[in-house]
């Protein structure tokens, strides 16, 4: 069986920030996610897997954004009432890998910040990046890959320029 490839969409200013230091995200308004991609990543994803800050900023949201499909949340502790068909993962992100490796999905999504796309990178679990690159310099914020993360070549599989100078960008692991 062939393993199911780890597919991140994200936004991202200039300087690599996916966030405000604060974890808002109002600079992306002007940039709707439909322009950049996002239903054709949801309709080709078997589940998601996402880090905890970015579960607890899309559950604040409503209504729930993944309702009817399997979402896993990378976390150390529990959560409180989540939505049908998510649930907490608590073990190692091998395990997990894993586990969705004999999965039968043909696509696992990813929607989290920094620490889970770092730990992605180490067990060679980021297949396709695929970015919103907004023309906005942040200067501070949280960055889409932390400090000490391992070196990760990709190749430039598609880029198309999109209103007000953003871009839409998708690289794949060669």
């Amino acid at each position: 069986m062939t393993r199911p490839l780890w597919h991140c969409h994200v936004a991202i200013s200039l300087d690599g920030k996916i966030a405000r230091r604060d974890g808002s995200f109002d600079w992306l308004y002007a940039y709707p996610p439909q322009d950049f991609g996002i239903d054709a990543y949801h309709a080709a994803i078997g589940c998601l897997v996402m880090g905890r800050a970015t579960y607890e900023t899309e559950r604040a949201l409503e209504p729930w954004l993944h309702a009817g499909r399997r979402v896993f949340v990378v976390t150390s502790k529990p959560l409180a009432d989540p939505p049908p068909l998510v649930e907490a993962w608590q073990g190692s992100l091998e395990e997990l890998a894993r586990t969705l490796d004999g999965s039968g999905l043909g696509r696992i999504g990813i929607e989290g910040g920094g620490q889970l796309i770092r730990g992605l990178v180490e067990i060679g679990r980021l297949d396709v990046l695929e970015m919103a690159i907004v023309p906005l310099v942040l200067g501070d914020g949280i960055p889409l890959f932390p400090a000490g993360i391992r070196e990760l070549s990709l190749r430039l599989a598609r880029c198309e320029p999109k209103t007000g100078g953003a871009l839409h960008v998708v690289y794949e692991r060669p």
